[in-house]
């Protein structure tokens, strides 16, 4: 069975369409409207191995953040759709990636159960702006999103990292690697990997 799902979202706000395929081989098409989230996205496709096709526009005019928010909540739903039962996950993964100075390590629960914790970013981060229009507290929020509406459980760590490009794409990549393992089929899982029999 197909783990893929694509989603049109449609707000006054913004327009987003997107495609994904967990079975993929990192393919990316990503076209946010935002340059350094297409870089962010187009990172996370590729150490993910996951498909991704992305192509949104909004009211940038005024502010990126509801087209990247808004694109971060579909990414998010797509996951979980995706992810249909979660028969024979493997569920738990983590990853450390580093970006010259930056170190970041994502660690993540295909739980059923939304949360996020970010920590570690130095102070002042989440006033950075990198490239022209992408705010540092937009990480934050982009990972909080993709936890919530995933239905995931999500840490994310900064051990290091003074460069706001380098350590928002340590945190990007981090989360990919991680979610490539957690979502990998797992010959010898059987059933729905928990005690409970659902996730």
């Amino acid at each position: 069975m197909a783990r893929e799902a694509t989603i049109i979202r449609t707000t006054s706000e913004s327009t987003v369409e997107l495609y994904l395929n967990l079975d993929g081989s990192g393919k990316t098409d990503i076209d946010t409207s935002v340059p350094f989230f297409n870089h962010m996205m187009t990172a996370l496709g590729k150490h993910s191995l996951i498909d991704l096709t992305i192509k949104a526009h909004g009211d940038t005019d005024i502010d990126v953040h509801h087209t990247v928010e808004d694109t971060a909540i579909v990414f998010g739903e797509a996951l979980r759709q995706a992810l249909g039962d979660k028969r024979g996950l493997r569920r738990f993964a983590d990853a450390t990636v580093p970006l010259d100075e930056a170190l970041a390590t994502a660690v993540v629960d295909i739980s059923g159960r939304p949360y996020a914790v970010c920590s570690g970013e130095p102070e002042g981060f989440e006033f950075a702006m990198i490239g022209g229009h992408f705010t540092g507290s937009l990480v934050r929020h982009v990972l909080e999103s993709i936890a919530f509406h995933a239905g995931i459980c999500l840490h994310m760590r900064v051990l290091a990292g003074r460069d706001p490009h380098h350590i928002a794409e340590a945190e990007f990549k981090a989360l990919a690697r991680a979610l490539r393992y957690a979502v990998e089929v797992d010959p010898r899982v059987q059933g729905i990997p928990s005690t409970k029999g659902a996730l």
